[in-house]
């Protein structure tokens, strides 16, 4: 056993080597023969060695995960998880600091994430502000961070060579920050744009008001995103330090003792372990222990209720969980549930019910409603049935048979668990280190095992009218507020609920029409995996191609699974025709969906989901999950289609929420505005939300039950089958839809000539376009930049990628963090009919024409970080992106996607990746210098650039270009001078007058395709 004093050196010796610069080679090697000796030391020790109080390695893990797992814990209360995995293409790391936005000193609203924000900008031993983003950039890497009321979570992904490198700088973070002055000022900005982003969202409006109306010496009550006032103007009146602030917070709440890390790589647990107390050994540990009813105003037009009871916090009692019993059932969808009944009085569309965390030492029972118009005037009432099917619960007793079914299904899930990706993995992983044994980490989710009905009576007994909150939110309340939240400025009513009120809530009777749930039949009791047929081939294939159908099938050949993934897309000429068409394909399929809702609850529960919308080009559905039951399912939905009988009362109320869908985009950030524009103007056909809205009061209940026999009249069928399933029950299942849609929908194979496919405007070379609207909800200005560059082909594909994934660190290093242009900036490609091109998308209280002579002064200097790129540079950034390219799906679904985009694209080049790695292994820094100056360069020949500039509410105009003075505040690289753009005033003038691109051809050679 390894004596205590060498423990000490070693931490002392390390936290030394950690910090050392490149320069003190002397000193550098002393520390390093103490660290070799140790590491020697440690790795022929057994685990007892004081470096490591506890070694877990019987922990639980599905049977289908082929990882390997050991849990750490340290002398200094880091706990960890390591993860070995030969086969991982990304390695990644995430670390959960216990300690969140609840505890920020009052007086500082927003530190702990503040705190977040600056740890990447710089550490002692790293202090590039960059080097972190530059790191993982250049290795087909990527980060984030989050904080919540009680967790700070950092996490990364790199490529598996790099793990140890990435690791190194990642642990700075938590070691020896610099909070560095220089950048202080321009995060808080960040922050103050964050905050800005999130101002007109209504979740964050009502999660912030939740927690200003509960008790304000709790420090739920805080506002945790923080934003300039209170991280720069009141300290700064206050003669508060906030870099001595953060220094404080930092070294009082970033303890070892509160910090859970989870690593997965391909090395080996004994590797990841030895580097492992190697780095995170010298973390510091300082031992610490941690009736009303309101009205609100939202900005969109939503109607919703919220019914909250506090509870006792149920985290201890995780293997019975009381919490997720009872929000089984009072939010089931089933027949005899109480959505059941509140949708059959039209007064709700959807109903959630279940435990939502509070803070230490409470939490919530919730029970959201997604109101009707009628349901809005019945809100009493809606109540009243809740306690009624509450007082139900209480009759009947808890029932073991509904916590056994619980139990399966988990148990279910648990064992057939996808594998995850990476980075998200052991973040999420890194944060359950706070609540569970090491043992059962992966397995305590999912854990049901002691039917506890004391328990479940003692929440059930929480749940009473003299315990509960209200909130009903609603448009209609605009003038009727008295009160306005501090942060947000959410408007709301404060109001008592009357005794006889609560009287008739505590006398809520037995109601006969509420039921528990039937037994689940959609629960998999066959998981056999098919043995692979014959030469089964790599990539889906064709199986069956007809004037009906055409249908491609891969068995699963990876994963071995019992899960399956069929995908179908129903062409119909009648579906898009215009916008009245296109509103009545929606509301035909919202209807059926909302009909099919009691049925198919039941299947989802047993992990089999189905999702059903209507395209440009028709219909969508998949089906997927487990392949036992799943060909009951899909019979039932084509079913079901073929059948459809429209429910009046349900016409009026989906209908009229869909208007209101229709009329809440406006309030949608406008980054998503600028998208949505840049869309509508490159698209051949394309109908805006305002045509939509227009022909939606000429949608009837005759005309619309007119329409679904003319939809469904001519179809052809192009379907992917993949998964744990054989070619012979693939066709039978194709066969069992065109039958059912022949029988009763009488349906034909669409001619030819009626496949319709819309193509996408070509930009003339040299032109420039700038398309201007205003967000008449948001602070912020918006902007989308697209230089279409050609279609898609193998030599394209590979030119822009790569020139993406070289601009995509510095782009954001400058741009976000350095001229603080907004919280969200983003580059990278935008592919759209089999044509492509490079885009930039920022969200700004900056002006759109600031914004844009930013970006083409970003792309100007990226010109010489190009030509002056070194080789060994180059070469890094497309072995990054081959990384990237290459990373193999992690689950049946993610791979399933790949293809049926392909197919839906109708390029079917399903060996893209690697065909395209080949060819991008052969790009040299001359070909990428060509296609910016071909392309890219203000000046370059075939330049086609088309800008959408999404001004803010308080904006009425603003020019479309400007010039600028340089700032002194920032180093700013000066814009070049822009030439004046043609404004575009009409879309449809705009599409008129250009030509349209060829379609995309297809990769695959059909006629050997078919079999």
């Amino acid at each position: 056993m390894l004596s205590f004093p060498l423990v000490v050196l070693y931490k002392k010796s390390l936290k030394c080597f950690l910090q050392l610069k490149t320069d003190d080679r002397v000193v550098k090697h002393i520390v390093m023969v103490i660290l070799f000796c140790f590491v020697r030391v440690v790795s022929n020790l057994e685990m007892s060695d004081p470096a490591v109080k506890r070694v877990v390695s019987n922990i639980i893990r599905s049977p289908e995960d082929k990882r390997e797992y050991r849990g750490l814990e340290f002398t200094n209360g880091l706990k960890a998880i390591l993860i070995s995995d030969p086969t991982t293409d990304k390695s990644s790391a995430a670390l959960d600091v216990h300690i969140g936005s609840l505890s920020d000193p009052s007086n500082i609203s927003g530190l702990a994430h503040f705190c977040e924000h600056m740890l990447f900008l710089g550490t002692k031993k790293y202090p590039k502000e960059n080097e972190y983003s530059q790191f993982l950039s250049e290795h087909a890497g990527s980060s984030n961070a989050f904080t919540s009321g009680e967790h700070t979570n950092y996490y990364f992904d790199v490529s598996h060579e790099h793990l140890q490198g990435a690791l190194d700088r990642f642990a700075q973070f938590f070691l020896c920050p610099l909070f560095d002055e220089s950048c202080k000022d321009r995060e808080v900005n960040a922050v103050d744009s964050e905050h800005e982003k999130n101002l007109m969202n209504d979740a964050w409006r009502l999660f912030q008001l939740e927690k200003a109306t509960g008790n304000p010496d709790h420090p739920f009550s805080k506002f945790g995103t923080g934003n300039k006032l209170t991280l720069e103007t009141r300290p700064s009146q206050d003669g508060i330090d906030i870099r001595q602030e953060l220094l404080k917070f930092h070294s009082t709440f970033y303890s070892s003792n509160l910090m859970g890390l989870c690593v997965l790589g391909r090395e080996s647990l004994f590797e990841h372990t030895r580097y492992i107390v190697f780095v995170f050994l010298v973390l510091h540990m300082c031992v610490l222990f941690l009736q009303q009813f309101y009205k609100v105003v939202p900005i969109k037009d939503i109607r919703n209720l919220y019914v909250t009871f506090p509870i006792p916090d149920l985290q201890k009692y995780y293997k019975s969980n009381p919490g997720h019993y009872l929000g089984h059932l009072i939010g089931h969808e089933g027949p005899g549930s109480l959505l059941s009944e509140l949708k059959a009085k039209g007064w709700v569309n959807t109903l959630v019910g279940g435990q939502k965390e509070g803070a230490r030492g409470f939490m919530f029972f919730i029970i959201n409603v997604d109101l009707t118009e009628e349901g809005l005037l019945h809100v009493e009432d809606i109540i009243f049935h809740m306690f009624q099917y509450i007082q139900k619960l209480r009759t009947e007793g808890p029932q073991e048979w509904v916590f056994q079914e619980c139990k399966d299904l988990n148990a279910v899930a648990f064992r057939f668990k996808d594998k995850e990706r990476p980075r998200g993995y052991t973040s999420k992983v890194a944060g359950l280190l706070h609540y569970y044994p090491l043992e059962e980490i992966l397995a305590a989710e999912y854990m049901l095992e002691d039917f506890r009905p004391d328990l479940i009576e003692m929440v059930l007994d929480k749940l009473r009218p003299e315990n509960v909150r209200v909130a009903v939110v609603s448009k209609s309340f605009e003038g009727q507020t008295d009160k306005t939240e501090e942060w947000y400025g959410t408007q709301y009513k404060q109001e008592s609920i009357f005794d006889e009120v609560i009287k008739k809530w505590q006398n809520a009777d037995l109601n006969g029409k509420f039921k528990l749930p039937m037994r689940n039949e959609f629960i998999p009791s066959n998981f056999e995996i098919y043995p692979l047929e014959k030469d089964s081939p790599s990539y889906p294939i064709l199986i069956k191609d007809t004037a009906m159908s055409k249908v491609w099938f891969k068995q699963d050949d990876k994963f071995f699974l019992p899960k399956a993934c069929l995908n179908f897309e129903f062409f119909s000429p009648f579906a898009y025709v215009d916008p009245l068409h296109c509103n009545m394909a929606y509301l035909y399929l919202e209807l059926l969906k909302d009909s099919l809702n009691e049925y198919a609850y039941a299947a989802e529960l047993a992990g089999l989901n189905y999702d059903l919308q209507n395209t440009i080009y028709g219909m969508y559905l998949s089906v997927k999950g487990y392949n036992d039951k799943q060909h009951i399912l899909l019979k039932k939905i084509i079913e079901k289609m073929a059948t459809f009988e429209i429910d009046e009362k349900r016409f009026d109320i989906i209908k009229e929420a869909y208007m209101r869908s229709l009329n809440n985009f406006r309030a949608e950030q406008p980054h998503q505005h600028a998208m949505y524009y840049l869309r509508l103007l490159m698209t051949e056909v394309a109908w805006t939300k305002d045509e939509l809205k227009e022909a939606l009061d000429d949608v009837t209940l005759p005309r619309l039950k007119a329409f679904i026999p003319q939809l469904l009249s001519r179809l052809h069928i192009e379907a992917l089958l993949h998964g744990n399933i054989t070619k012979q029950s693939a066709l039978s299942m194709m066969q069992m839809v065109e039958d059912t849609l022949i029988e009763h929908a009488h349906t034909k194979p669409l001619l030819p000539s009626q496949l319709i496919r819309y193509r996408e405007v070509q930009v003339p070379d040299g032109g420039w376009y700038v398309y201007q609207q205003r967000n008449e909800v948001h602070n912020n200005c918006g902007i989308e930049i697209y230089y279409q560059t050609d279609m898609q082909s193998t030599h394209d594909n590979m030119l822009l990628e790569l020139f993406c994934q070289i601009i995509s660190e510095p782009c954001f290093n400058t741009l976000r963090t350095k001229e603080q242009l907004g919280y969200i900036v983003f580059s990278g490609p935008r592919r759209a009919n089999g044509v492509q091109g490079l885009r930039f998308i920022i969200q700004s209280e900056k002006a759109p024409h600031y914004l844009e002579s930013r970006v083409e002064a970003f792309l100007k200097t990226m010109e010489k970080s190009v030509e002056e790129m070194s080789e060994e540079a180059f070469q890094k950034h497309i072995q990054a992106l081959a990384i990237r390219r290459l990373d193999k799906p992690k689950k049946l679904a993610a791979e399933c996607a790949k293809y049926w985009g392909e197919i839906i694209s109708q390029q079917y080049n399903f060996d893209r990746d690697n065909i395209e790695v080949a060819y991008l292994k052969t790009l040299t820094k001359d070909s990428i210098m060509q296609f910016y100056r071909d392309l890219l360069a203000i000046d370059a020949p075939k330049r086609h650039k088309v800008s959408v500039h999404v001004l803010s509410r308080e904006m009425d105009s603003c020019p479309v270009v400007g010039e600028f003075p340089a700032q002194n505040d920032v180093n700013l690289a000066p814009a070049p001078s822009l030439p004046q753009p043609v404004l575009v005033q009409d879309m449809t003038e705009f599409k008129r007058s250009l030509p349209l691109f060829p379609l995309a051809k297809p990769h695959i050679n059909f006629m050997a395709a078919k079999l």
